[in-house]
Protein backbone atom coordinates (compact mmCIF):
# COMPACT_ATOMS: atom_id res chain seq x y z
CA UNK A 1 0.00 0.00 0.00
CA UNK A 2 1.49 3.31 -0.86
CA UNK A 3 1.24 5.95 1.73
CA UNK A 4 -0.38 9.24 0.66
CA UNK A 5 0.21 12.44 2.71
CA UNK A 6 -2.41 15.64 0.98
CA UNK A 7 -0.62 18.98 1.96
CA UNK A 8 -1.44 22.51 1.60
CA UNK A 9 0.08 24.54 -1.25
CA UNK A 10 2.21 27.05 1.22
CA UNK A 11 3.47 23.96 3.62
CA UNK A 12 4.03 20.08 3.98
CA UNK A 13 2.41 18.41 7.21
CA UNK A 14 3.46 14.92 6.22
CA UNK A 15 4.31 12.33 9.32
CA UNK A 16 8.03 11.00 9.25
CA UNK A 17 8.11 8.01 7.13
CA UNK A 18 10.73 5.51 5.63
CA UNK A 19 12.46 7.15 2.79
CA UNK A 20 13.75 3.54 2.05
CA UNK A 21 10.11 2.91 1.07
CA UNK A 22 7.83 4.05 -1.86
CA UNK A 23 6.25 7.28 -0.54
CA UNK A 24 3.69 9.84 -2.24
CA UNK A 25 3.33 13.31 -0.79
CA UNK A 26 0.63 15.42 -2.51
CA UNK A 27 0.56 18.96 -2.69
CA UNK A 28 -2.90 20.95 -3.18
CA UNK A 29 -2.70 24.90 -4.36
CA UNK A 30 -6.79 25.53 -3.96
CA UNK A 31 -6.68 28.87 -5.42
CA UNK A 32 -5.89 26.71 -9.09
CA UNK A 33 -7.02 23.60 -7.96
CA UNK A 34 -3.33 22.36 -8.82
CA UNK A 35 -2.15 19.01 -7.64
CA UNK A 36 1.91 18.31 -7.91
CA UNK A 37 3.33 15.60 -6.21
CA UNK A 38 6.35 14.28 -5.05
CA UNK A 39 7.41 10.05 -5.74
CA UNK A 40 10.11 9.33 -3.27
CA UNK A 41 12.14 5.72 -2.70
CA UNK A 42 15.47 4.95 -1.55
CA UNK A 43 16.11 8.82 -0.45
CA UNK A 44 15.94 10.08 -3.98
CA UNK A 45 12.86 12.53 -5.01
CA UNK A 46 11.30 13.25 -8.63
CA UNK A 47 8.56 16.17 -8.46
CA UNK A 48 5.67 16.11 -10.92
CA UNK A 49 4.39 19.34 -12.26
CA UNK A 50 5.79 21.39 -9.62
CA UNK A 51 3.95 24.94 -8.76
CA UNK A 52 5.74 28.26 -9.07
CA UNK A 53 7.12 28.44 -5.07
CA UNK A 54 9.55 25.77 -5.08
CA UNK A 55 10.06 26.38 -1.30
CA UNK A 56 7.48 23.49 -0.28
CA UNK A 57 9.01 21.16 -1.94
CA UNK A 58 12.57 22.18 -0.59
CA UNK A 59 11.41 22.21 2.61
CA UNK A 60 9.48 18.52 2.43
CA UNK A 61 12.73 17.11 0.88
CA UNK A 62 14.95 18.26 3.81
CA UNK A 63 12.57 17.34 6.43
CA UNK A 64 13.07 13.83 5.06
CA UNK A 65 16.20 13.70 4.21
CA UNK A 66 15.43 13.49 0.31
CA UNK A 67 17.64 14.53 -2.72
CA UNK A 68 15.20 15.81 -5.48
CA UNK A 69 17.03 14.29 -8.46
CA UNK A 70 14.17 15.19 -11.22
CA UNK A 71 11.44 17.00 -12.45
CA UNK A 72 8.73 15.44 -14.55
CA UNK A 73 6.63 17.56 -16.54
CA UNK A 74 4.00 16.07 -18.16
CA UNK A 75 3.00 19.14 -20.50
CA UNK A 76 3.55 22.73 -21.09
CA UNK A 77 0.87 24.06 -18.19
CA UNK A 78 -1.83 26.29 -19.36
CA UNK A 79 -3.34 27.57 -15.89
CA UNK A 80 0.16 28.07 -14.00
CA UNK A 81 3.74 28.79 -14.13
CA UNK A 82 6.20 25.75 -12.75
CA UNK A 83 9.70 26.09 -10.91
CA UNK A 84 10.85 23.24 -13.35
CA UNK A 85 13.76 25.24 -14.28
CA UNK A 86 14.59 26.98 -10.90
CA UNK A 87 14.50 23.73 -9.44
CA UNK A 88 17.24 22.20 -12.09
CA UNK A 89 19.09 24.93 -11.63
CA UNK A 90 18.96 25.37 -7.48
CA UNK A 91 18.85 21.11 -7.11
CA UNK A 92 20.63 19.85 -10.37
CA UNK A 93 17.79 18.26 -11.25
CA UNK A 94 17.24 16.54 -14.21
CA UNK A 95 13.75 17.83 -16.07
CA UNK A 96 12.09 15.26 -17.30
CA UNK A 97 9.20 16.17 -20.27
CA UNK A 98 7.92 15.14 -23.82
CA UNK A 99 9.96 15.93 -27.01
CA UNK A 100 6.84 16.59 -28.55
CA UNK A 101 6.70 19.93 -26.19
CA UNK A 102 9.67 21.51 -27.56
CA UNK A 103 11.24 22.72 -24.30
CA UNK A 104 13.96 25.20 -25.16
CA UNK A 105 15.42 24.78 -21.83
CA UNK A 106 17.57 21.78 -20.97
CA UNK A 107 15.94 18.43 -20.21
CA UNK A 108 16.08 14.62 -20.92
CA UNK A 109 13.65 13.53 -23.16
CA UNK A 110 11.08 11.46 -21.65
CA UNK A 111 8.37 9.95 -23.90
CA UNK A 112 6.10 6.45 -24.49
CA UNK A 113 8.44 3.58 -23.08
CA UNK A 114 11.03 5.62 -21.44
CA UNK A 115 12.06 5.05 -17.40
CA UNK A 116 13.44 6.58 -14.44
CA UNK A 117 14.38 4.12 -11.74
CA UNK A 118 14.37 5.27 -8.13
CA UNK A 119 15.58 1.81 -6.52
CA UNK A 120 15.82 -1.52 -7.81
CA UNK A 121 12.01 -2.07 -7.29
CA UNK A 122 10.56 1.54 -8.19
CA UNK A 123 10.35 2.84 -11.45
CA UNK A 124 8.53 6.14 -13.08
CA UNK A 125 6.98 5.00 -16.56
CA UNK A 126 6.12 7.46 -19.45
CA UNK A 127 2.98 6.89 -21.39
CA UNK A 128 2.06 9.24 -24.44
CA UNK A 129 -1.53 10.59 -23.33
CA UNK A 130 -2.60 13.24 -26.14
CA UNK A 131 -6.03 14.76 -25.96
CA UNK A 132 -5.39 17.94 -23.71
CA UNK A 133 -2.48 18.72 -25.08
CA UNK A 134 -0.56 16.98 -28.42
CA UNK A 135 2.41 16.97 -26.06
CA UNK A 136 0.67 15.33 -22.94
CA UNK A 137 2.64 12.61 -20.89
CA UNK A 138 1.17 10.35 -18.11
CA UNK A 139 3.27 8.70 -15.61
CA UNK A 140 2.79 5.03 -14.38
CA UNK A 141 4.62 4.33 -11.14
CA UNK A 142 5.71 0.92 -10.73
CA UNK A 143 6.79 -1.02 -7.73
CA UNK A 144 8.01 -4.53 -7.86
CA UNK A 145 6.67 -4.89 -11.30
CA UNK A 146 3.30 -4.29 -10.55
CA UNK A 147 1.42 -0.62 -11.76
CA UNK A 148 0.62 1.22 -8.52
CA UNK A 149 -0.48 4.81 -9.58
CA UNK A 150 -0.79 6.59 -12.73
CA UNK A 151 0.23 10.27 -12.70
CA UNK A 152 -1.80 11.73 -15.66
CA UNK A 153 -1.44 15.13 -15.78
CA UNK A 154 -4.65 17.28 -17.32
CA UNK A 155 -5.75 14.23 -19.47
CA UNK A 156 -7.44 12.02 -17.65
CA UNK A 157 -9.05 13.70 -14.23
CA UNK A 158 -11.63 12.98 -11.94
CA UNK A 159 -15.29 12.59 -13.13
CA UNK A 160 -13.36 14.00 -16.79
CA UNK A 161 -10.76 14.71 -18.80
CA UNK A 162 -8.66 17.81 -19.85
CA UNK A 163 -10.42 20.26 -22.25
CA UNK A 164 -9.09 19.66 -25.79
CA UNK A 165 -9.63 23.54 -26.99
CA UNK A 166 -6.29 24.85 -25.27
CA UNK A 167 -3.61 24.16 -27.50
CA UNK A 168 -4.25 26.19 -30.79
CA UNK A 169 -0.84 25.18 -32.10
CA UNK A 170 -1.63 25.81 -35.92
CA UNK A 171 -3.55 28.37 -37.66
CA UNK A 172 -6.85 26.38 -38.15
CA UNK A 173 -8.17 26.40 -34.15
CA UNK A 174 -11.21 24.55 -34.87
CA UNK A 175 -9.98 21.77 -37.04
CA UNK A 176 -6.93 20.99 -34.39
CA UNK A 177 -9.40 21.10 -30.67
CA UNK A 178 -11.57 18.53 -32.90
CA UNK A 179 -8.34 16.42 -33.47
CA UNK A 180 -7.24 16.72 -30.12
CA UNK A 181 -10.32 15.47 -28.68
CA UNK A 182 -10.49 12.52 -31.51
CA UNK A 183 -6.77 11.73 -29.52
CA UNK A 184 -8.62 11.78 -26.21
CA UNK A 185 -10.93 9.13 -27.52
CA UNK A 186 -8.14 7.30 -27.99
CA UNK A 187 -5.77 7.67 -24.92
CA UNK A 188 -8.82 6.99 -22.68
CA UNK A 189 -9.33 3.36 -24.56
CA UNK A 190 -5.79 2.30 -25.41
CA UNK A 191 -3.79 4.13 -22.13
CA UNK A 192 -5.74 4.20 -19.34
CA UNK A 193 -8.50 1.70 -19.73
CA UNK A 194 -5.68 -0.89 -20.30
CA UNK A 195 -3.99 -0.33 -16.58
CA UNK A 196 -5.30 -1.85 -13.50
CA UNK A 197 -8.90 -1.44 -11.56
CA UNK A 198 -6.56 -0.82 -8.41
CA UNK A 199 -4.19 1.55 -9.64
CA UNK A 200 -4.51 5.17 -8.39
CA UNK A 201 -5.13 8.26 -10.31
CA UNK A 202 -3.51 11.71 -9.28
CA UNK A 203 -4.16 13.91 -11.60
CA UNK A 204 -2.80 17.52 -11.72
CA UNK A 205 -5.58 19.10 -11.13
CA UNK A 206 -9.55 19.33 -9.20
CA UNK A 207 -12.61 20.44 -8.68
CA UNK A 208 -12.52 24.27 -9.53
CA UNK A 209 -9.78 23.71 -12.33
CA UNK A 210 -10.58 25.68 -15.62
CA UNK A 211 -8.92 22.51 -17.28
CA UNK A 212 -12.11 20.32 -17.30
CA UNK A 213 -15.23 21.42 -16.89
CA UNK A 214 -17.33 19.28 -14.67
CA UNK A 215 -14.05 17.49 -12.23
CA UNK A 216 -15.28 15.70 -8.93
CA UNK A 217 -14.17 17.58 -5.62
CA UNK A 218 -11.76 14.86 -4.47
CA UNK A 219 -8.39 14.31 -4.02
CA UNK A 220 -7.52 10.57 -5.23
CA UNK A 221 -9.26 8.36 -7.45
CA UNK A 222 -8.57 4.98 -8.87
CA UNK A 223 -8.86 3.63 -12.53
CA UNK A 224 -11.49 1.28 -11.79
CA UNK A 225 -13.37 3.67 -10.25
CA UNK A 226 -13.29 5.87 -13.12
CA UNK A 227 -14.07 3.69 -15.26
CA UNK A 228 -17.56 3.52 -13.42
CA UNK A 229 -17.95 6.61 -13.33
CA UNK A 230 -16.34 8.76 -15.65
CA UNK A 231 -18.18 9.56 -18.96
CA UNK A 232 -15.21 9.53 -21.23
CA UNK A 233 -14.56 5.28 -20.74
CA UNK A 234 -18.39 5.14 -21.52
CA UNK A 235 -19.08 2.92 -24.87
CA UNK A 236 -19.68 5.26 -27.31
CA UNK A 237 -18.58 6.33 -31.15
CA UNK A 238 -15.69 8.65 -31.28
CA UNK A 239 -18.09 11.50 -33.33
CA UNK A 240 -20.18 11.13 -30.04
CA UNK A 241 -17.32 11.32 -27.53
CA UNK A 242 -15.98 14.39 -29.49
CA UNK A 243 -19.28 16.12 -29.28
CA UNK A 244 -19.48 15.55 -25.69
CA UNK A 245 -16.09 17.01 -24.99
CA UNK A 246 -16.46 20.21 -27.14
CA UNK A 247 -19.71 21.14 -25.99
CA UNK A 248 -19.76 23.54 -22.70
CA UNK A 249 -16.10 24.08 -22.32
CA UNK A 250 -15.25 27.40 -19.51
CA UNK A 251 -13.74 30.24 -20.80
CA UNK A 252 -10.79 30.45 -21.81
CA UNK A 253 -8.53 32.97 -19.72
CA UNK A 254 -6.10 35.57 -21.35
CA UNK A 255 -3.20 34.17 -19.68
CA UNK A 256 -3.19 30.72 -20.28
CA UNK A 257 -1.50 30.95 -24.35
CA UNK A 258 0.90 33.17 -22.09
CA UNK A 259 1.60 30.87 -19.42
CA UNK A 260 2.23 27.52 -22.01
CA UNK A 261 4.84 29.56 -24.33
CA UNK A 262 6.48 31.13 -20.78
CA UNK A 263 6.87 27.08 -19.20
CA UNK A 264 8.31 25.98 -22.43
CA UNK A 265 11.06 28.68 -22.08
CA UNK A 266 11.23 28.22 -18.28
CA UNK A 267 10.71 31.00 -15.86
CA UNK A 268 12.43 33.71 -13.57
CA UNK A 269 13.23 32.16 -10.19
CA UNK A 270 9.96 33.03 -7.97
CA UNK A 271 11.66 34.63 -5.08
CA UNK A 272 13.95 37.07 -7.49
CA UNK A 273 11.32 38.12 -10.00
CA UNK A 274 8.61 39.02 -7.25
CA UNK A 275 11.64 41.26 -5.70
CA UNK A 276 12.52 43.05 -8.61
CA UNK A 277 8.87 44.24 -9.16
CA UNK A 278 9.22 48.24 -7.99
CA UNK A 279 7.34 49.07 -4.42
CA UNK A 280 6.24 52.73 -4.78
CA UNK A 281 4.98 55.15 -2.47
CA UNK A 282 1.77 54.94 -0.92
CA UNK A 283 -1.16 55.97 -2.79
CA UNK A 284 1.55 56.60 -5.94
CA UNK A 285 -0.12 58.46 -8.47
CA UNK A 286 0.46 56.32 -12.25
CA UNK A 287 -0.21 58.93 -15.16
CA UNK A 288 -3.86 58.64 -16.70
CA UNK A 289 -3.15 56.38 -19.30
CA UNK A 290 -2.16 53.65 -16.78
CA UNK A 291 -3.85 50.75 -16.12
CA UNK A 292 -4.72 50.29 -12.37
CA UNK A 293 -5.82 46.99 -10.75
CA UNK A 294 -6.70 47.60 -7.10
CA UNK A 295 -7.56 44.21 -5.05
CA UNK A 296 -8.95 45.73 -2.26
CA UNK A 297 -12.40 44.50 -0.96
CA UNK A 298 -15.34 45.77 -3.27
CA UNK A 299 -16.69 48.32 -0.43
CA UNK A 300 -13.87 49.72 0.16
CA UNK A 301 -13.26 50.70 -3.12
CA UNK A 302 -16.60 51.96 -3.77
CA UNK A 303 -15.50 54.57 -0.61
CA UNK A 304 -12.13 55.49 -2.34
CA UNK A 305 -10.74 54.94 -5.34
CA UNK A 306 -8.65 56.10 -7.85
CA UNK A 307 -10.09 57.19 -11.79
CA UNK A 308 -9.87 54.97 -14.40
CA UNK A 309 -8.83 52.00 -11.40
CA UNK A 310 -10.16 47.87 -12.23
CA UNK A 311 -11.69 46.70 -8.90
CA UNK A 312 -10.37 42.58 -8.86
CA UNK A 313 -11.13 42.17 -5.18
CA UNK A 314 -8.23 39.86 -3.64
CA UNK A 315 -10.22 36.19 -3.38
CA UNK A 316 -9.52 32.77 -3.29
CA UNK A 317 -9.83 33.13 -6.94
CA UNK A 318 -7.62 36.03 -7.37
CA UNK A 319 -4.67 34.52 -9.80
CA UNK A 320 -7.68 33.55 -11.88
CA UNK A 321 -9.71 36.42 -12.42
CA UNK A 322 -6.60 38.58 -12.70
CA UNK A 323 -5.16 36.56 -16.33
CA UNK A 324 -9.20 36.47 -17.23
CA UNK A 325 -9.30 40.50 -17.21
CA UNK A 326 -6.15 41.27 -17.44
CA UNK A 327 -3.82 40.82 -21.26
CA UNK A 328 -0.47 39.59 -20.86
CA UNK A 329 0.46 42.49 -23.77
CA UNK A 330 -0.63 44.90 -21.23
CA UNK A 331 1.29 46.57 -18.25
CA UNK A 332 -0.49 47.67 -15.08
CA UNK A 333 -0.18 48.68 -11.58
CA UNK A 334 -1.10 46.85 -8.60
CA UNK A 335 -2.64 48.22 -5.22
CA UNK A 336 -3.88 46.70 -2.40
CA UNK A 337 -4.61 47.57 1.46
CA UNK A 338 -1.68 46.84 3.20
CA UNK A 339 2.15 45.64 2.77
CA UNK A 340 1.15 42.39 3.46
CA UNK A 341 -1.67 42.47 1.62
CA UNK A 342 0.61 43.11 -1.16
CA UNK A 343 3.01 40.92 -0.33
CA UNK A 344 0.35 38.44 -0.71
CA UNK A 345 -0.80 39.47 -4.28
CA UNK A 346 2.74 39.79 -6.14
CA UNK A 347 2.87 36.33 -4.78
CA UNK A 348 -0.51 35.11 -6.20
CA UNK A 349 0.26 37.31 -9.55
CA UNK A 350 3.70 35.53 -9.63
CA UNK A 351 1.88 31.91 -9.92
CA UNK A 352 0.74 33.04 -13.26
CA UNK A 353 3.71 34.72 -14.73
CA UNK A 354 1.91 38.38 -14.24
CA UNK A 355 4.65 39.87 -11.79
CA UNK A 356 6.55 40.10 -14.96
CA UNK A 357 3.42 42.34 -16.15
CA UNK A 358 3.72 45.14 -13.47
CA UNK A 359 5.41 48.66 -13.03
CA UNK A 360 4.73 48.96 -9.53
CA UNK A 361 3.26 48.26 -6.58
CA UNK A 362 1.77 49.94 -3.93
CA UNK A 363 -0.45 50.79 -1.02
CA UNK A 364 -3.73 52.88 -1.50
CA UNK A 365 -5.21 54.39 1.51
CA UNK A 366 -6.35 57.76 0.37
CA UNK A 367 -9.87 58.83 1.73
CA UNK A 368 -10.70 61.18 -0.78
CA UNK A 369 -10.09 59.13 -3.91
CA UNK A 370 -13.51 58.98 -6.48
CA UNK A 371 -16.80 57.84 -5.14
CA UNK A 372 -18.56 54.85 -6.73
CA UNK A 373 -21.81 55.78 -7.70
CA UNK A 374 -24.95 54.52 -5.24
CA UNK A 375 -27.72 52.29 -6.41
CA UNK A 376 -30.89 53.68 -4.91
CA UNK A 377 -32.56 50.34 -4.54
CA UNK A 378 -35.93 50.84 -3.97
CA UNK A 379 -36.09 53.05 -7.37
CA UNK A 380 -34.31 50.40 -8.85
CA UNK A 381 -36.22 47.70 -7.43
CA UNK A 382 -39.86 49.53 -8.63
CA UNK A 383 -38.81 50.33 -11.97
CA UNK A 384 -36.02 48.47 -13.37
CA UNK A 385 -36.90 49.56 -17.22
CA UNK A 386 -35.48 52.93 -16.47
CA UNK A 387 -32.31 51.59 -15.96
CA UNK A 388 -29.51 49.42 -18.47
CA UNK A 389 -29.03 45.87 -16.78
CA UNK A 390 -25.69 43.95 -17.65
CA UNK A 391 -25.67 40.62 -16.17
CA UNK A 392 -21.94 39.92 -16.54
CA UNK A 393 -22.73 35.94 -15.13
CA UNK A 394 -21.60 33.15 -17.66
CA UNK A 395 -24.19 32.38 -20.45
CA UNK A 396 -24.98 28.47 -18.85
CA UNK A 397 -25.61 30.74 -15.33
CA UNK A 398 -27.73 33.69 -17.34
CA UNK A 399 -29.72 31.01 -19.11
CA UNK A 400 -30.61 29.02 -16.17
CA UNK A 401 -31.67 31.75 -13.80
CA UNK A 402 -32.71 35.17 -15.65
CA UNK A 403 -32.85 37.78 -13.03
CA UNK A 404 -34.19 40.72 -15.36
CA UNK A 405 -35.72 40.22 -18.68
CA UNK A 406 -34.36 43.59 -19.84
CA UNK A 407 -30.93 42.28 -19.06
CA UNK A 408 -28.62 42.81 -21.54
CA UNK A 409 -25.88 39.31 -20.90
CA UNK A 410 -21.94 40.19 -21.48
CA UNK A 411 -19.71 37.96 -19.19
CA UNK A 412 -17.24 39.96 -17.16
CA UNK A 413 -14.91 38.26 -19.11
CA UNK A 414 -15.71 39.82 -22.11
CA UNK A 415 -17.16 43.11 -20.92
CA UNK A 416 -13.72 45.38 -21.97
CA UNK A 417 -14.00 44.04 -25.48
CA UNK A 418 -17.33 44.85 -26.12
CA UNK A 419 -18.25 48.04 -24.66
CA UNK A 420 -19.24 50.24 -27.82
CA UNK A 421 -22.21 47.89 -27.72
CA UNK A 422 -23.52 49.12 -24.96
CA UNK A 423 -26.83 51.50 -25.15
CA UNK A 424 -26.21 55.13 -24.31
CA UNK A 425 -28.87 57.39 -22.00
CA UNK A 426 -29.83 55.23 -19.05
CA UNK A 427 -28.02 54.90 -15.43
CA UNK A 428 -26.16 51.34 -15.90
CA UNK A 429 -26.36 48.13 -13.30
CA UNK A 430 -24.22 45.60 -13.49
CA UNK A 431 -25.17 42.17 -11.48
CA UNK A 432 -24.03 38.92 -11.30
CA UNK A 433 -24.62 35.87 -8.92
CA UNK A 434 -22.98 37.21 -5.49
CA UNK A 435 -21.35 40.53 -6.18
CA UNK A 436 -17.48 39.79 -7.37
CA UNK A 437 -17.38 39.96 -10.37
CA UNK A 438 -20.00 42.64 -10.44
CA UNK A 439 -17.40 44.63 -8.83
CA UNK A 440 -14.96 43.89 -11.69
CA UNK A 441 -17.51 44.74 -14.29
CA UNK A 442 -18.78 48.00 -12.75
CA UNK A 443 -15.53 49.19 -12.43
CA UNK A 444 -14.63 48.40 -16.19
CA UNK A 445 -17.31 50.39 -17.48
CA UNK A 446 -16.69 53.17 -14.96
CA UNK A 447 -12.91 53.21 -16.05
CA UNK A 448 -14.21 53.75 -19.70
CA UNK A 449 -16.74 56.15 -19.76
CA UNK A 450 -15.88 58.04 -16.65
CA UNK A 451 -19.53 60.40 -16.98
CA UNK A 452 -21.90 57.52 -17.03
CA UNK A 453 -23.72 56.68 -14.08
CA UNK A 454 -22.88 52.91 -13.18
CA UNK A 455 -24.29 50.78 -10.61
CA UNK A 456 -22.77 48.06 -8.69
CA UNK A 457 -26.02 46.01 -7.84
CA UNK A 458 -23.29 44.04 -5.19
CA UNK A 459 -24.63 41.64 -2.87
CA UNK A 460 -28.16 43.34 -3.10
CA UNK A 461 -28.77 40.86 -5.82
CA UNK A 462 -29.56 37.77 -3.60
CA UNK A 463 -32.87 39.53 -2.75
CA UNK A 464 -33.91 39.12 -6.47
CA UNK A 465 -32.75 35.50 -6.86
CA UNK A 466 -35.86 33.38 -6.72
Amino acid sequence: MVPISVTASAFYNSTAFDTEALHIEQFKDSALAHFSYAVSAGKKAVLIDPGRDPKQYYQFAEKNGLEIVGVIETHPHADFISAHDEIRKTKKAVIYTSKLTKATYPHHPFDEGDEIKLTSHVKLKAIHTPGHSPDSISVVLEEQGRNTAVFTGDALLFGDVGRPDLRGYSGDFATQKKVLASQMYYTVRKKFATLEDDVKVFPAHGAGSLCGKAIRNVNESTIGYERKNNYAFNDMSEEVFVKILLSDQPLIPYYFPFDVEKNKAGSLPYESSIGSVPRLSDNFNPSKNERIIDARKAEIFRKSHQAKAINIPDGGKFETWLGSIQQPGQSFYLTASSQAELDALLGKTAKIGYESLIKGAYVYNDKTGSVSDELPIAAFSGNPENYTIIDVRTEKESAAQPLFSSAIHIPVTELADRLSTLPKGKPIVIHCASGYRSAIGSSIIKAEFSDAVVYDLGEAVTTFLK
